[in-house]
């Protein structure tokens, strides 16, 4: 290890730090707090509970009998190892590269990126702005989840620009040669229009994207192995993947090279970057995985289900809507759909301008009930929050009559 990024790093020798670890409102303080700001970070992440419920939400596969195929909370921590191996060699922030590893799918709806297709779809059709998970993962982290402080009193994680900024900023579909941080300072919630707009703010951000595309093609070509949709073409996998028939096809053998080749070639001056042979490789994986697992025609007949679950419990919903009595519509249905009503009732007390129902919630008010829009838009992200399992369960309550 040469920790050539050292002087790089997210530290307080950083000329932006203050900008790293700036929050949007003060946090509290702990006497004899040995963490960082990262550090706290890290652990209001675990601590939430759009985190937890990353273990029932998809990855790639829609809830396979084995127990051993990858869920998104898996990919995360995956993603999580991979940066941090990569930091730890160039000299940068491991504190860092963990809070936006743990946290940069927080966003991610239920069944995976064909759900968030879906969510999208249902805004456009209601004139919303589009829905991204990484834009709904700083969503989620600014102004949804919430965790109790001392004083019992409910409030947003606030965490710090870094984090933020690697959450909204990792979306990694693209294919650069060369990765660097952007120099700008902007307003993430506000300046932010479309995926991948923007590169991220940090050298550790950037690791954390390339991390992401590292790890999920590793980790899903080890799971569409597994579940046998690989058999007929693992003879091309071996040959793109340069290794011999009878070596061992797993996750940890497929990106190791991957890794060792980015600490190796990358530089202050170059950015971050593969070997261009090694380059080619990860273009023709990415290839390959759309080609043989991600379009497969065993994922079809569910994209048609996930469909019908998440437009039939948008509009359950979108019809209770009735300005400022909305809440009264909600109850007027709760004989149907006893559940449905009374968790969405629940949830969205917690960001709606009816004060009766905030008691200690200090929290940001996010819905107005006289706005027809807001009020979709909390569908929306109540959705988005939900894991496959309860996705399924909620239509299930509302197609019961």
């Amino acid at each position: 290890m040469d920790f050539k990024f050292n002087s790089v790093s997210a530290t307080p020798n950083n000329p932006n730090w203050n900008n790293l670890i700036s929050r949007q409102d003060d946090l509290y303080k702990k006497e004899n707090d040995v963490r960082s700001e990262f550090e706290r970070d890290y652990d209001r992440i675990i601590y939430c509970n759009a985190y937890r419920r990353l273990k029932h939400k998809t990855q790639v596969f829609f809830l396979p009998k084995n127990d051993h195929i990858c869920t998104r909370i898996e990919h995360v921590n995956n993603v999580d190892a991979t940066s941090y191996t990569i930091a730890k060699s160039l000299g940068l922030n491991t504190n860092l590269t963990r809070a936006i590893s743990i946290a940069h799918d927080i966003g991610h709806s239920p069944f995976g990126h064909k759900g968030e297709q879906i969510l999208n779809k249902i805004c456009l059709e209601n004139n919303l702005d589009s829905f991204w998970h990484e834009r709904n993962g700083l969503n989620f982290v600014d102004n949804i989840e919430l965790l109790t402080n001392i004083n019992g009193e409910e409030k947003n994680l606030n965490l710090t620009y870094a984090v933020r900024d690697g959450i909204i900023s990792h979306c990694g579909e693209i294919d650069e040669f060369s990765l660097k941080p952007r120099t700008e300072f902007i307003n993430l919630e506000n300046d932010y229009l479309k995926s991948n707009q923007y590169s991220p703010y940090t050298w550790e951000a950037c690791v954390v994207k390339i991390s992401d595309k590292i790890s999920y093609l590793g980790r899903d070509i080890e799971d569409a192995i597994s579940m046998g949709i690989l058999d007929s073409n693992l003879t091309e996998l071996y040959n793109l993947l340069e290794v011999p028939k009878s070596a061992n096809l797993n996750n940890t053998n497929i990106i190791g090279d991957f890794i060792a080749d980015l600490c190796n070639n990358s530089s202050i001056e170059d950015g971050l970057k593969f070997s261009a042979n090694t380059y080619e490789r990860i273009k023709r994986l990415k290839e390959f995985n759309y080609k043989y697992i991600y379009k497969h025609s065993c994922m079809k007949p569910s994209e048609k289900y996930f469909s019908l679950i998440l437009n039939e419990i948008f509009n359950t919903l979108s019809n209770c809507y009735d300005g400022m009595k909305t809440l009264y519509k909600l109850n007027s249905q709760k004989s149907f759909y006893p559940k449905v009503i009374d968790t969405f009732i629940k949830w969205i007390s917690c960001y709606w301008n009816i004060s009766s129902y905030r008691n200690n919630l200090k929290n940001k008010i996010l819905y107005d009930m006289n706005n027809i829009n807001d009020y979709k838009k909390a569908i929306i992200t109540y959705i988005s929050g939900m894991t496959d399992s309860y996705a399924i369960e909620t239509y299930n309550d509302i197609v019961k009559y």
